[in-house]
């Protein structure tokens, strides 16, 4: 899928993508793209000429003026090679819902832990230091908080002289 891999290079320049969102909203001519996006009329005509050799716009005279409106082929040839990774993703999605998560299995294997929440505990823990695991191991400052509001300055030295 040469024509695809030309197009994604294409569409990669900030100002071509634009240039080629405009030219799909409606056919238009040179003069009237160059209005609307902040570049001369020859860059627009060369970002235009890289456009039609990905395949991506189609040019037709009218008078003195091209217009220029989008090709088709080279869309579709895009939607082919991204619908090749879209169907992996479709049928990876569709395992892991099929999936019973943890908890699930543990209920029906009769290991129902009742109400107790494990995850409470551990809260409870990492708010009476003022800090959590998570912050620590990424080597933030104990007074970031992963969950919940940071600590003021006055509440994380308390804290720290009370662990001393």
């Amino acid at each position: 899928m040469a024509n695809a891999a030309r197009a994604f290079d294409a569409l990669g320049d900030p100002t071509r993508r634009a240039i080629f969102e405009r030219v799909a909203e409606r056919p238009q001519s040179v003069g009237k793209l160059a209005e609307r996006i902040a570049v001369s009329r020859p860059a627009v005509s060369q970002h235009l000429k890289v456009l039609k050799g990905a395949g991506l716009v189609t040019d037709r005279q009218d008078g003195t003026r091209r217009i220029y409106s989008v090709d088709l082929k080279g869309v579709m040839a895009m939607r082919g090679y991204l619908e090749r990774f879209w169907d992996g993703a479709l049928a990876a999605f569709q395992a892991a819902a099929d999936e019973p998560d943890a908890e699930e299995s543990e209920r029906a294997d009769g290991r129902d832990h009742g109400d107790e929440d494990e995850g409470a505990a551990e809260r409870e823990r990492r708010d009476e230091r003022g800090t959590d695991e998570t912050s620590e191991a990424a080597g933030l400052p104990p007074a970031v908080r992963v969950e919940g509001a940071p600590l003021d300055n006055e509440s994380v030295k308390a804290k720290q002289e009370n662990e001393k």
